[in-house]
């Protein structure tokens, strides 16, 4: 059984369709609960089984009151990909201190969250894989001194718990996209002015492969790291990027 945060669309969505393929049951987690009725329908359509679940990750309540709905209806989760995120970029001197608590509420807060109430049920299980999405911007991005520091942040959590949960048979992981063309990318597009065919041209020419990720890309990574065969991979930052990222 797995969960996904940020599941309605994008990097998120891909990833529980890709999981609902792997023979998973999959929890489709979004603040919108009926954003989730694409993926969901996608999934089922496909012979897969899934639910659609409306919470705001970085409220304890809610988190406390969806995975045990998951859990009731679904099954025990032993699979969690913290996948929601938001973005409020500006520079340093514009940013609000409401812009800085919403980026890290949701991705830090937000992942805290699910994975100690997800983790109950993995180590009861005495098996489970946490993925966590962090970003190339953990390595420093302009305008994203927010976003940046949740997702570095990412990092340094997502290396802990693989110390804490490895006697449990649990693993935790975190992928690191590079550019990927999603909604939040397109939307990066038009605040700067620049069309979203000549971003991703200009975001092509900088990535080795020549090319712009999908969110496929990504949710192909997910399935490896969940599966019985990366039980011994545990407490890296693998960064799907089209190239070498330092």
């Amino acid at each position: 059984m797995a969960i996904v945060t940020g599941a309605a669309r994008g990097i998120g969505a891909a990833t529980a369709e890709r999981l609902a393929r792997d023979g998973h049951a999959v929890a489709v987690v979004d603040l919108d609960e009926s954003s989730c009725a694409d993926t969901v329908t996608r999934i089922t359509k496909d012979g897969g089984h899934a639910l659609a679940v409306g919470a705001d990750v970085s409220n304890a309540a809610a988190v406390k009151d969806a995975v045990a709905r998951i859990a009731d209806t679904l099954g025990a989760p032993t699979i969690l990909v913290n996948n929601a995120g938001v973005t409020r970029d500006n520079l340093l001197f514009k940013m609000t201190e409401v812009d800085w608590d919403t980026v890290m509420g949701v991705h830090l807060r937000g992942s805290f969250l699910m994975s100690q109430a997800a983790q109950a049920h993995m180590a009861q299980a005495q098996w489970g894989r946490i993925v966590n999405l962090s970003s190339t911007s953990a390595l420093g991005n302009r305008g994203q001194a927010n976003y940046s520091a949740a997702k570095a942040g990412l990092q340094g959590f997502t290396k802990t718990l693989a110390i804490e949960l490895g006697r449990f048979n649990i693993t935790v992981n975190a992928i690191a996209p590079g550019f990927i063309a999603t909604e939040m990318t397109k939307a990066t597009a038009e605040r700067i002015g620049v069309s979203w065919e000549d971003f991703q041209k200009g975001a092509a020419s900088q990535i080795p492969v020549g090319r712009v990720g999908k969110p496929d890309d990504i949710a192909n990574t997910v399935s490896f790291l969940t599966s019985e065969g990366a039980g011994f991979v545990s407490g890296q930052v693998i960064y799907v990027a089209g190239g070498p990222k330092d």
